[in-house]
């Protein structure tokens, strides 16, 4: 099963093997990489690992990460992806993450994109809740979460040892209900 769906100017779909040098490019960004999970500069040979697994994968599967890329309507290369896992120990929740190349910040993408996964995990899945973990200095991101009607749950004080510094992080979440209440009107 391939995953596709539409915006008014995105595309989020699967990834795909020609997806591997926009994808380098913006992970190699020292700022995108800031409060991810990699390093910059992103090797190449863990890229091609990456999309290998993702063109592999199936979503939704319980307990494993799906990227999703995400792309312009008009084609062109990946501008950033979007992820998703439904939590192991609870197949009626989920964790999402998003990243998007520096040249496209500021623009509406990844709340626009953030708005399709949600819809398609609530309304596709019928999950019953949606949590996202992010770093508390990542003001841009939490800016994208709360626009989305995510709220925010827990600040954690230097809760976890990330990039040879103590990093404290803020929990955002949304039930079903919530987003359904959001979005009745659409």
């Amino acid at each position: 099963m391939r995953f596709f769906l539409e915006t008014k100017r995105l595309i989020l779909r699967s990834f795909q093997n020609d997806d591997l040098e926009a994808l380098i490019a913006y992970r190699s960004d020292p700022q995108v990489a800031r409060y991810q999970g990699w390093n910059a500069p992103y090797a190449r040979q863990d890229a091609a690992a990456f999309v290998d697994e993702m063109c592999s994968k199936q979503p939704g599967v319980q307990g494993e990460w799906y990227q999703i890329a995400v792309q312009h309507q008009a084609g062109g290369p990946i501008v950033g992806d979007c992820a998703f896992h439904i939590l192991p120990q609870d197949a009626r929740q989920a964790e999402i993450g998003f990243t998007l190349a520096r040249q496209h910040w500021g623009q509406g993408y990844a709340s626009e994109a953030l708005q399709a996964l949600l819809g398609y995990l609530f309304d596709d899945l019928n999950l019953q809740r949606v949590r996202a973990i992010c770093d508390v200095e990542n003001s841009a991101s939490t800016r994208v979460l709360e626009r989305a009607g995510m709220r925010q749950e827990g600040y954690f004080i230097e809760n976890i040892w990330f990039k040879s510094r103590w990093g404290s992080e803020y929990s955002y979440a949304m039930l079903q209900r919530e987003w359904r209440d959001q979005n009745c009107d659409e």
